[in-house]
């Protein structure tokens, strides 16, 4: 793993007023040094962190050397979500934030390490909506704003399972175990499980198949992820909103100077592809530089993570416009 680094945040104001006295934000660099190359923020997922690429990085088939987001080529950067539980960063308190507090303070961090210009921000999923965030308040920060499997607000959908995934975290007697069998159903698509599983019996453990893969996934998480992290995490998701206080979205997203490229999943049950799509069609009529990619897969949301392939090469077609 690259090395952990830590900016600290002091007296750090949220939109709400509140002062959050110190703030340890975490970040690896991966690739060239700062200032010696074009530099790319990624953000990451709800339960990833900033450990992008090498053996235990959760986009290792995407970043690295020679690969679509190429460490020989750029300075790749990526912060930890306060509250995220990577290593040291123990920081709790999700009822003080909402996620454009978070793009708020990554732009802190940003004009900390001296960065006036990024060539990209790239996120999934939550990391997505944060891509939207940072680019809505800082419209001219990146030549691309590339979010994928992901929105500019948390539509009612997704509010009715954070609100559940809330419900389990505060009231099951194994919450995190629970709550993550419960996301498991909406990340990956029905046609997916069938396909994979086709109602196969674990004999020894006397359950389907799919069950244990279920069971799995929750015990995995529970290793590596605390309960107040979840409940962090969850919330941010469930706060996603660029136009929170009654603003516009043509008019907040035709400001944003930058490339926006979006990049769905056509079997997402998340965050749906149709939204994506109203989203080019209604932005695409004030703002010419805006595209619509489409990654083709049976495994849902899960899929930015799993056709990385394709993801590759969407990547490779967007970059190749700066040429």
């Amino acid at each position: 793993m690259d090395q952990l680094n830590e900016i600290k945040i002091i007296d750090f104001k949220t939109e709400s007023g509140e002062i959050i006295p110190s703030i340890n934000l975490s970040y690896q660099l991966f690739g060239k040094q700062l200032g010696d190359a074009p530099i790319i923020l990624v953000n990451h997922a709800l339960t990833g962190n900033s450990n992008l690429t090498g053996k235990n990085g959760w986009w290792k088939e995407v970043i690295g050397k020679d690969k679509a987001i190429n460490t020989k080529k750029f300075s790749i950067i990526s912060f930890n979500i306060p509250g995220n539980g990577f290593c040291s960063n123990d920081f709790y308190s999700p009822n003080k934030f909402h996620l454009g507090d978070i793009a708020n303070l990554f732009i802190l961090a940003i004009e900390k390490l001296k960065i006036k210009k990024l060539h990209s921000i790239i996120g999934g999923s939550i990391g997505g909506c944060l891509t939207w965030e940072i680019a809505a308040k800082n419209p001219s920060l990146a030549k691309f704003i590339i979010p994928v499997a992901s929105d500019w607000k948390a539509r009612d959908w997704v509010i009715a399972n954070t609100y559940l995934q809330d419900r389990i975290l505060n009231n099951s007697k194994n919450p995190v175990q629970d709550a993550r069998i419960h996301a498991m159903t909406f990340y990956r698509s029905p046609k997916s499980l069938n396909k994979r599983f086709e109602r196969s019996f674990n004999e020894s453990k006397e359950i389907y198949n799919v069950e244990s893969w279920l069971d799995h996934h929750g015990t995995k998480l529970n290793e590596r992820f605390s309960l107040n992290s979840y409940k962090m995490m969850n919330q941010l998701l469930r706060s996603t909103d660029i136009t929170r206080g009654g603003k516009d979205f043509v008019e907040i997203a035709s400001n944003i100077r930058s490339e926006i490229h979006l990049i769905c999943v056509d079997s997402d049950i998340f965050f749906l592809p149709d939204d994506d799509r109203k989203t080019f069609s209604l932005l695409s009529k004030s703002k010419k530089d805006i595209f619509c990619h489409e990654i083709n897969s049976i495994h849902g949301h899960d899929a930015f993570l799993i056709e990385t392939k394709q993801i590759s090469n969407i990547f490779t077609k967007i970059f190749r416009r700066e040429k």
